[in-house]
Parts: C-alpha cells; structure tokens; sequence
C-alpha cells in the first residue's frame, strides 16, 4: 500500500531516526521505568551503550551510530526498557542503516518514484507541532515498481520527516489517502509503516477493510495508532485553512 518502504523493514530496522530516537516514524512515548526516573533510565542508556561496544566494536559511533544516547533512549523506550531487546533491536537497525546507505540518500537519488507524487513529506506541521508524512495509495503500484526503489523512497522521507521534529517532539503524523484505492494498490508491506506515533487512514473504501481484516492483528498494540476518518476531519482536527496538505484542500 501506498508508498512502500517496503515501508520499514521487517527487524524494524527502520531508516529512522533525528537520531531514530524522535521518530518514527513510530513513536510511542513510553513512561520513564520505576521509581528511579531519569536516574535509571540513564543507566539503563549506558548499559546498552557498553553492551553496544563491547559485543559489536565494528558498528558505527556518531549520529545514528551505537554510542548515540538518544537513538538508544528511544530503542528503550519502544522496547519496554528491555536493555536485551534494545540492544538486539539496535543492532539490526544500525547494521541496516548501514548496508542499505541510508544517510547517503537524497532527493536526486530517489528522484524516479519521488516523482510519481506517490508519498511527500508536507511543507507544515500539523496543529500539534508534528511533521507530516503524506501517502497517496492511488499511485501506488507495487506489481510494477521496483520494491527496493520504494523502500530507499521510504526511507528518505521518514528521514526527512525525523530531520523536522521540533524539539521535544517525538512523533510524525502519517495520512495514508485513501480515496481511490483499488486492489491493485494494495501491499501488506505498509504495515511496517504503521509505528510513527499516529496514522490516519483517510476515506477508505469497501475494498480496504478486507486487507485492514488481515493485518490489523499482526500490528498487536501498534493498531492503537491507527484512525480511520474523512477528508473534512483531516482539514479541521489536524490542520489549519493555511496549513492543510494541498492534497486536502475544500
């Protein structure tokens, strides 16, 4: 479905990250663990951060690398403070990052699919600060268009969406547009798309709600993020008349 990257890859590798920590898109605030608060929290930060150097040396340090605190922070939170799941988690996502180039991606290089209009990330943020990722399902064909094409098209735009969180924000706002959506715009592959905080689906058709059926139990907790509505409850909810998608407009 619309704009696959093959919309974030399965370990969850995603490409993101203003450090992956404020994405993501995909991001769930989680509470700080126990009565330790900030305190514990750090030190749960620093064990994942020696684990991180002592049992893979060869992965990169720096922005988006194994030492980056809040790339850890927010694998911690999204796992639950698991320091074992974080640090299984972060390092599939760092060496996916890694051999799949992301940083070195750019408008140019994805130019082909860019093009299409098919995904975008909107010029404004929503009404509660949050950058926005839009998602045309109508011209999106995954029978015909390159999937690895469209997962570097993903990534881009997850990653420029991370590159304009406000500070202090850690979620983006994802409208999947549905209006027009045929059988043949249809992959399961957006699935891994549905964690950057909140989703919208956006005048779904009959025809949706049988691939909805199928894959709203394996999202687990992550369908909690997803709402369906209309066009006007986009326009009034979430946007101003000078800031709603052109894609939205009356």
């Amino acid at each position: 479905m619309a704009a696959s990257c093959s919309f974030r890859s399965v370990v969850r590798a995603p490409p993101l990250s203003r450090s992956l920590a404020r994405s993501a898109v995909r991001c769930r605030r989680a509470a700080t663990p126990g009565a330790g608060g900030a305190a514990s929290t750090s030190k749960l930060v620093v064990e994942v951060k020696e684990r991180l150097a002592r049992e893979h040396p060869g992965l990169p340090t720096g922005r988006n690398g194994r030492d980056d605190d809040d790339m850890i922070l927010w694998f911690l939170k999204d796992r639950k403070f698991s320091v074992d799941e974080a640090v299984s988690k972060l390092t599939k996502a760092i060496k996916w990052r890694q051999d799949f180039g992301v940083s070195e991606l750019s408008e140019e290089s994805v130019k082909g699919l860019y093009q299409t209009g098919k995904a975008y990330v909107h010029d404004s943020l929503d009404i509660d600060g949050r950058p926005v990722l839009v998602v045309i399902a109508a011209k999106h064909f995954p029978s015909t268009q390159d999937p690895v094409e469209n997962e570097k098209l993903c990534a881009y735009l997850v990653e420029k969406a991370i590159n304009r969180l406000p500070s202090g924000e850690e979620n983006i706002l994802g409208i999947f547009d549905l209006r027009g959506f045929r059988v043949e715009n249809g992959d399961l592959q957006f699935l891994k798309f549905l964690q950057l905080g909140q989703v919208l689906f956006v005048d779904a058709p009959f025809v949706f709600q049988p691939m909805w059926q199928v894959v709203k139990p394996l999202l687990r907790s992550y369908a909690s993020l997803v709402r369906f509505c209309d066009s006007e409850t986009v326009r009034k909810e979430y946007f101003t008349e000078e800031t709603v998608p052109p894609d939205f407009h009356c």
